[in-house]
């Protein structure tokens, strides 16, 4: 089984519009059996909260099931169970490697770097454009998602 987590500050806005993507995708190719994702965050702030109405309604108008979405934190532990980490931004990165105790390792990746934008993806708890993000994190999903089957050959 091949383990991916998204993570970014609040575990309400990137990250779990992350994990429901990525898992639309992977349901999409029948993937379900071999990859696994979830999401959390560097922060303790929305711990058992669902997802932002803004996160809530961009999936909803793609027709992406936020079932079972609700946040939690990161821990210690996590870098031992998933095969990819993903952050959505410099800071949540940097969180990320003082979290796990494991700076610069490579399951450990920024998700925009996996795309020609090579850049955070932007909060929309502070934007307001959720669309922005939701593109940005589309991408970075199908980005991954190749990557993954061209790491672990897939089909």
């Amino acid at each position: 089984m091949i383990n991916v987590l998204f993570v970014c500050l609040g575990n309400i806005c990137r990250s779990p519009m992350a994990e429901a993507l990525f898992r639309d995708l992977v349901e999409k190719e029948n993937l379900s059996g071999k990859i696994t994702v979830d999401s959390a965050a560097t922060s303790s702030w929305h711990i058992g909260s669902p997802p932002h109405k803004g996160t809530l309604a961009i999936l909803k108008k793609y027709n992406i099931s936020a079932n079972g979405l609700v946040g939690r934190q990161l821990t210690k532990q996590d870098f031992e169970k998933f095969d990819y980490i993903i952050g959505m931004d410099d800071s949540n990165i940097r969180n990320i490697f003082e979290i796990t105790g494991k700076p610069k390792h490579p399951k450990i990746l920024r998700l925009l770097d996996l795309t020609e934008h090579q850049k955070d993806v932007p909060d929309p708890y502070y934007t307001g454009d959720f669309e922005e993000t939701y593109q940005l994190v589309s991408e970075g999903c199908k980005s991954l998602l190749e990557k993954i089957h061209n790491e672990h050959y897939l089909k």
